[in-house]
């Protein structure tokens, strides 16, 4: 196998789910910066044109970054970071696309839409007027998210998992493009503390 790399918060997650479990694998880097990710070479790899992409040893090309992660935790069931029994998984899947919809789609794109927009103006297609209200969408929800959390130690309860993975990365990433975390979301803060006390957050980086 093989994982087509790069920088950002999406490869970011598949590398903290990797050293999670203990998995090494041959990295290719492709250069977001200069747009390698548009050109034809890595297109013909995936279409999508995003980051990550893994090769799959049968020469599949898995790209999304839930779906590599369910493919390695299927290849890789230890420790389990989505879940050992139906219920698990469920749930980590559930929270996991909580997050997704609505807190990286909105902070991602206002990121894009802004900060961003001098970099991704000619390669999607960006609407600066509403940068503003995503970033504010994803901070709501974060709020929501704080007082759902209340007393847990991840985002799931007791299990560490693909939910605190994909958050952890996206909210880092956050802090470096105006986006900062709201101290007045106590819960938040404190459950990224520990988060960024693992091995993995520091390997990923």
């Amino acid at each position: 196998m093989k994982l087509f790399d790069s920088i950002g918060p999406n490869p970011r997650v598949v590398k903290m789910f990797m050293a999670e479990k203990g998995i090494d694998l041959p990295r290719h880097k492709i250069d977001l910066l200069a747009g390698e990710n548009r050109q034809a070479a890595y297109t013909q790899v995936n279409p999508h044109g995003t980051t990550p992409a893994l090769e799959a040893d049968e020469g599949e090309i898995i790209a999304e970054i839930t779906a590599i992660c369910e493919y390695l935790e299927e290849l890789h069931p230890g420790p389990a970071l989505i879940g050992e029994t139906p219920m698990q998984r469920a749930l980590t899947r559930m929270w996991t696309r909580r997050i997704d919809l609505n807190i990286v789609e909105p902070m991602t794109n206002g990121f894009r839409y802004s900060e961003g927009h001098a970099m991704f103006k000619d390669r999607v297609h960006c609407i600066p007027q509403a940068a503003a209200d995503l970033k504010a969408i994803a901070q709501e929800k974060l709020t929501w998210l704080d007082g759902l959390i209340e007393g847990r130690e991840w985002i799931v309860g007791d299990r560490f998992t693909l939910a605190d993975i994909l958050l952890y990365a996206f909210l880092d990433f956050g802090t470096q493009v105006g986006q900062a975390l709201n101290p007045a979301n106590t819960n938040i803060s404190a459950w990224f503390e520990r988060v960024k006390a693992r091995p993995s957050a520091a390997a990923s980086a």
